[in-house]
């Protein structure tokens, strides 16, 4: 499979799929779908961007920065699901394995690119925080500068409430209710509140209830971890004997991560916005149990 880079110095007066074509071989098609996937990133003066726009003007000394990895491009994106369209942002449910941003690759399998790609009308597209490509759960989306300026600031300011549910191995109940995590993340604070709603004692599994105030990365996943109940699925972090409890067909479960409520007050409009996800999509502790064939301990 073909992965390589060209950077192009615009001298002359070409159009940009003809200036790829002297670089690359590859046929007018698959350039067109690559740049339609985020491969092609198109740079004047400081300025550099991810460019689409085949029909895009170009000027001397612009520069075409073309990044192509046909592995990465043959990814079909998971669909994600609109649950509120706010019009200067959106809310989604994002699946396991959807990306929240994309690389000099590629942005075709992100929140974003699908969000601009169905929503009506079309619009711009702003990521305004994160979750792992293996969570799942509420997202939002910008669609203006300013949306995005002042949503984002309310993530750093942690001015939005943020509810995940995960499963974990072990049994929660045996420790505080609820309890209070605080151990550093990278040498910075970090602070996560667990609190338990469900065990399972047959396949000592628990479902619990995470608020976390402050957003490292992998925090919730760590400090599970750290308290030596490790998420189901969590191939980083998990335990090593814990995660060889596969299912029938020899494989793992998905990281059981799952933002499942958002609240915050609207930056737009100044009301309170409260989403929760539907239960269906939240992790369960019967269903994961159903689908994996979690082994018994003990």
């Amino acid at each position: 499979m073909k992965k390589f880079e060209c950077h192009i110095n615009v001298d002359r007066a070409i159009n940009i799929v003809q200036a790829l074509q002297i670089q690359c071989d590859l046929t007018v098609g698959e350039i067109k779908k690559a740049i339609d996937k985020g491969a092609l990133w198109h740079s004047r003066g400081k300025t550099t961007q991810r460019c689409r726009r085949l029909k895009k003007k170009l000027h001397i000394d612009d520069k075409l920065h073309f990044y192509y990895d046909a592995d990465v491009l043959s990814q079909i994106p998971t669909s994600a699901t609109l649950i509120a369209d706010l019009m200067d942002y959106s809310v989604w449910y994002k699946p396991y394995g959807m990306l929240s941003q994309g690389s000099k690759w590629s942005d075709h399998c992100t929140i974003t690119r699908w969000a601009q790609k169905k929503l009506l009308p079309e619009r711009a597209v702003f990521p305004v925080h994160r979750l792992d490509r293996a969570a799942t759960g509420l997202i939002l989306v910008a669609h203006s500068k300013n949306a995005s300026r002042a949503l984002s600031l309310m993530f750093e300011q942690h001015q939005i409430e943020k509810t995940y549910h995960i499963i974990v191995h072990g049994d929660h109940q045996q420790r505080p209710q609820p309890e209070t995590i605080e151990s550093l993340i990278n040498e910075k604070d970090a602070r996560s509140h667990f609190l338990s709603l469900e065990y399972n004692q047959e396949n000592n599994v628990s479902l619990l209830q995470v608020n976390i105030e402050s957003g490292r990365k992998h925090q919730i996943r760590i400090h599970a971890a750290s308290i030596g109940l490790p998420i189901v699925g969590d191939r980083l972090h998990g335990n090593a004997l814990e995660l060889n409890k596969l299912n029938a067909d020899n494989e793992p479960a998905n990281l059981q991560l799952c933002a499942v409520q958002l609240k915050f007050i609207c930056p737009i409009k100044q009301v309170e916005q409260h989403f929760v996800l539907a239960e269906e999509l939240r992790p369960q502790l019967a269903k994961l149990i159903n689908e994996c064939q979690i082994k018994p301990t003990g």
